[in-house]
C-alpha cells in the first residue's frame, strides 16, 4: 500500500543535512508500518517499543549520552547499531518521554545515524516536555488521503486523470463520484483499506472500523484523568453527529457545562482524532492571526470513521450513490476537510479555518478558508449540485484581496467569474508544493 508518507521518509533517509525524526499523528494511521517499509532500505533495523518492552526506559533515564543508549540498546537488542546503515525506530516514546530529549544529542553527536521516533499519543509528552527546537524534524501523517486509496484500490491512472485539472467525460466523471462514494464509506484508515481491497466487502471493513473505535476508547484513560474520562467518552460518541454545525458545548446531550468539557475536547485532538476548525477573519495570511476561538467546528479523524459512528446504511450508499451523496452534506464537507490537511505540507502542523459574519438579517458561512499562493481563498462544499454560493459572494465582495473561491461539488470542471467550480474527487489539486514529488509516487514503480 503506498503512502505519501513513504515517499517523505526516503527523502529523509537520503537527506544529508537530515536531523533526528519525530513521527506524529493518530494511532493506526500508519506510522509503525511505514518505518518498518523504510527499514528495508537499510542493511539493518532496529525497533525499540517502550509499550511492548517498558525496561527499555531505563536506558534513557540514566543520562542522554548517544554512545552508552546506543550500547545498551545493542546489547537488549542483540543487533549492532551502525551509523548510516542501521535504521533505529523508537516506538510509543510517550511511554518513555526522555527518548525526545535525547534525539537533540543524537544529532549533535551521531549525525550519521538515522533516528525515527513515534507514538500514538506523542503530542502529550512532548506538551510536558517540549521538543528541541532546530534538532529534530517533524512530519505529520493522516489516514489515508483519496488519492492514496485510488493507488491501494489498483485505480492509480486515476489519479493522472485529477492531477491534469480538465473536465472528463461523463463517464469517467460518474465512476470518480463513484470511487469517492466508496471512500467515504471506507475512509483512509490503513486496517480497513487493506480490508476492503482484499475482499470488496464493506461489512468487513464496518466491522475493523468499530474495532479501531473502541481502540480508541481504551486510549482515554492513557491521558484523560479519572474524572475526565466521562467527558472525554461523551465527547468522543457525540462530536461525529455535529460536523458541518459551529460546535456548542450546550448541544451535549446530558447536564454538562463547558469547564467540565472544553479541556476534554482538548485532549481528543492532541490525540489527533478530533481535529478543529477554526473561524479566521480572512483578511490575509497567515489565516491563524486573526481567530475567534469561541467559534469553531469539529470533524473527526476519519470519514470512515464518523460513518461508522453514525450508522449509516451500508446497502444505500452502494446501491443508491447518487441519493445518499446528495443528502449527507456534512460528510462530504468533512471529507474535504480531512483531504486539506492530508495534502498539507506533512512537515509542520496544519489547521483548519473557517468563516462566518453574524449581521443582522444577513448571516453568512463560508466551510473553509485556504492559503493559496499568498492569497485567501475561500471554500464552498456542495455534495449535490446545487448553485447557491451567496456567502462564497459575500466574502469575496468583503475581502477584494482574495482573488476568487473554490466550490467542490459533484458536477465537473467550470469556471465563472470569480467562482472557480471542481469536483469533489479533486482536493489534491490543492495540495502543498511539498507534496507534489510525493503525490507522483503514488503513481509510478
Amino acid at each position: 500500500m503506498k503512502r505519501l508518507t513513504d515517499w517523505h521518509l526516503m527523502s529523509w533517509k537520503e537527506n544529508e543535512r537530515r536531523k533526528p525524526l519525530l513521527l506524529r499523528g493518530a494511532r493506526q494511521v500508519g506510522k509503525t508500518h511505514s518505518v518498518r517499509q523504510l527499514g528495508n532500505h537499510f542493511e539493518s533495523f532496529v525497533e525499540i517499543n517502550f509499550e511492548l518492552l517498558p525496561e527499555a526506559k531505563s536506558i534513557f533515564e540514566k543520562d542522554l549520552i548517544p554512545e552508552r543508549i546506543i550500547w545498551e540498546l545493542e546489547l537488549l537488542t542483540k543487533t549492532s547499531v551502525i551509523p548510516g546503515k542501521t535504521l533505529l525506530f523508537l516506538d510509543e516514546v510517550q511511554e518513555a518521554p526522555k527518548v525526545i530529549l535525547a534525539l537533540r544529542y543524537f544529532y549533535e553527536k551521531m549525525p550519521e545515524l538515522h533516528v525515527v521516533a513515534a507514538g500514538s499519543l506523542i503530542d502529550f509528552a512532548i506538551n510536558k516536555i517540549g521538543v528541541p527546537v532546530g534538532r529534530v524534524s517533524m512530519l505529520y501523517i493522516y489516514p489515508l488521503s483519496f488519492l492514496e486509496f485510488l493507488a491501494a484500490s489498483g485505480h492509480s491512472l486515476y489519479i493522472t486523470a485529477i492531477l491534469r485539472k480538465e473536465a472528463f467525460s461523463e463517464i469517467i466523471h460518474e465512476k470518480l463520484l463513484e470511487l469517492l462514494a466508496q471512500y467515504l464509506v471506507i475512509g483512509g484508515m490503513p486496517e480497513v483499506v487493506a480490508a476492503w481491497v482484499k475482499t470488496n466487502n464493506p461489512l468487513i471493513s464496518r466491522e475493523i472500523q468499530k474495532e479501531l473505535i473502541e481502540t480508541y476508547t481504551q486510549d482515554f484513560p492513557k491521558y484523560a484523568k479519572k474524572h475526565q474520562i466521562k467527558y472525554v467518552e461523551t465527547l468522543f460518541n457525540q462530536i461525529p453527529h455535529f460536523i458541518g454545525e459551529q460546535f456548542k458545548y450546550s448541544s451535549i446531550h446530558g447536564e454538562y457545562k463547558k469547564r467540565e468539557l472544553a479541556p476534554c475536547l482538548e485532549l481528543l485532538c492532541h490525540a489527533n482524532v478530533v481535529h478543529k476548525i477554526t473561524h479566521s477573519a480572512g483578511n490575509g495570511i497567515p489565516l491563524g492571526a486573526e481567530i475567534n476561538l469561541e467559534w469553531f467546528k469539529t470533524i473527526f479523524l476519519d470519514v470512515g470513521l464518523s460513518q461508522a459512528f453514525l450508522g449509516l446504511d451500508l446497502a444505500s450508499w452502494f446501491l443508491n450513490r447518487d441519493k445518499d451523496l446528495i443528502n449527507r452534506g456534512p460528510i462530504v464537507e468533512a471529507f474535504v476537510g480531512q483531504e486539506l490537511l492530508c495534502y498539507s505540507s506533512p512537515k509542520s502542523k496544519s489547521d483548519l479555518y473557517f468563516w462566518k459574519r453574524e449581521a443582522k438579517g444577513s448571516l453568512a458561512e463560508v466551510d473553509y478558508l485556504y492559503s493559496q499562493e499568498g492569497y485567501v481563498v475561500p471554500i464552498e462544499v456542495k455534495s449535490g449540485s446545487g448553485t447557491t454560493l451567496r456567502s462564497m459572494h459575500q466574502f469575496l465582495e468583503s475581502h477584494s484581496k482574495s482573488p476568487y473561491g473554490i466550490r467542490f461539488w459533484a458536477e465537473n470542471y467550470s469556471k465563472i467569474n470569480k467562482v472557480h467550480s471542481k469536483p469533489l474527487y479533486a482536493v489534491a489539486t490543492l495540495a502543498h508544493p511539498d507534496q507534489n514529488e510525493a503525490i507522483q509516487s503514488l503513481i509510478h514503480e
